[in-house]
């Protein structure tokens, strides 16, 4: 067995080399002047520089894979890490070519031996020391960093929606892998997508806008629904609802059935996770949870099935949100809330 500081040490170095002299080969492919930036962006409060498009990029989650997927990027992928749920099939062959470095969160050992030149993640806490590393400690091994500007609207210009963000995240990619036409083209469709979807909102009553409940996860009999800072409370905006937990500032806060059912939404809104495995994440689970209470089953939404059900991954900030919100529009349709 090879002694545990000689293979970290070793890993370091590896990694140190693998960005320096995949940068340098870029620059000069790209024409870049020796140490001027190829592209340079700003993410999380960070400046982000290369010298060229990185070969080995690692996607330290699934909304990162899936970003640098639907960029065209998966010959540049060193690495994935934390899947949480199926591969869509749209992804399934280019997801085919890119290691899988850990099937759940990445060490920073594991990040180190697919010696990338580039990582991306969706939120900061994948950066941690016990993690994948710090931001300080890549950018040390001259590693650039990524991550979601969704996951740090502070560090962003001041009334950025959700979505206007991930768009943003989509053309700083492509200007920091070259891909800009594809990142733009993008953005425009998913721009066009939230467009449409926001049509319902003209057509609601004005001062009639139906309430609505995200319910996310049950664990250990417990309901997780969107709060004000989740993904769903835009969503709810964009379509002419409001969502019913606005008052809490959470992204997914844990509740009480009695809570939900004290709200008593117009509708009710199931993400289903049954992919990702786990006790209550089906939407099978999560309607038999809700009939089977004693009060919220007789809420007229749960009595009138005023429920829909969409992917639940896509209630997270992600390159597949536009689906789960044309969803929730055309779902508010057919519940006969936009007129």
């Amino acid at each position: 067995m090879r002694h545990p500081a000689r293979l970290g040490i070793a890993l370091t170095i590896a990694l140190a080399t693998a960005g320096c002299s995949t940068a340098a080969s870029d620059g000069s492919r790209t024409g870049a002047k020796p140490g001027a930036p190829a592209a340079s962006v700003t993410s999380c409060g960070r400046q982000v520089s290369v010298a060229g498009p990185p070969k080995r990029a690692v996607a330290l989650d699934q909304t990162s894979t899936e970003t640098l997927l639907e960029l065209g990027l998966q010959d540049r992928m060193a690495g994935t890490a934390n899947l949480k749920t199926k591969i869509p099939a749209q992804y399934g062959a280019a997801y085919a070519k890119v290691p899988v470095i850990a099937p759940k969160i990445a060490t920073g050992e594991q990040l180190r031996a697919a010696t990338p030149d580039f990582v991306v993640a969706g939120s900061t806490d994948l950066y941690t020391k016990d993690r994948a590393g710090t931001r300080e400690e890549l950018a040390s091994l001259k590693v650039p960093t990524f991550v979601s500007a969704v996951d740090c609207p502070q560090q962003n210009p001041a009334g950025k929606t959700p979505f206007e963000l991930l768009l943003s995240d989509y053309e700083n990619l492509g200007k920091v892998f070259g891909t800009e036409e594809r990142a733009r083209k993008l953005a425009a469709d998913q721009r066009a997508a939230v467009t449409k979807a926001g049509e319902n909102a003209s057509k609601v009553p004005q001062g009639d806008r139906p309430t609505v409940v995200y319910l996310y996860s049950v664990f250990n009999g417990m309901p997780y629904v969107a709060g004000k800072s989740g993904l769903p409370s835009e969503m709810s905006r964009i379509v002419g609802a409001k969502n019913a937990f606005d008052d809490v500032n959470e992204d997914w806060p844990e509740v009480s059935w009695e809570e939900v059912a004290k709200r008593d939404p117009d509708f009710i809104v199931i993400g289903d996770l049954s992919e990702r495995g786990r006790p209550g994440d089906s939407a099978a689970e999560k309607r038999a949870a809700m009939t089977g209470h004693p009060v919220v089953s007789k809420l007229a939404a749960v009595r009138d099935h005023k429920i829909l059900e969409v992917p639940g991954i896509e209630l997270d900030p992600s390159v597949r949100s536009v689906h789960a919100l044309g969803l929730l529009a055309k779902g508010m349709k057919d519940l006969g809330y936009v007129r």
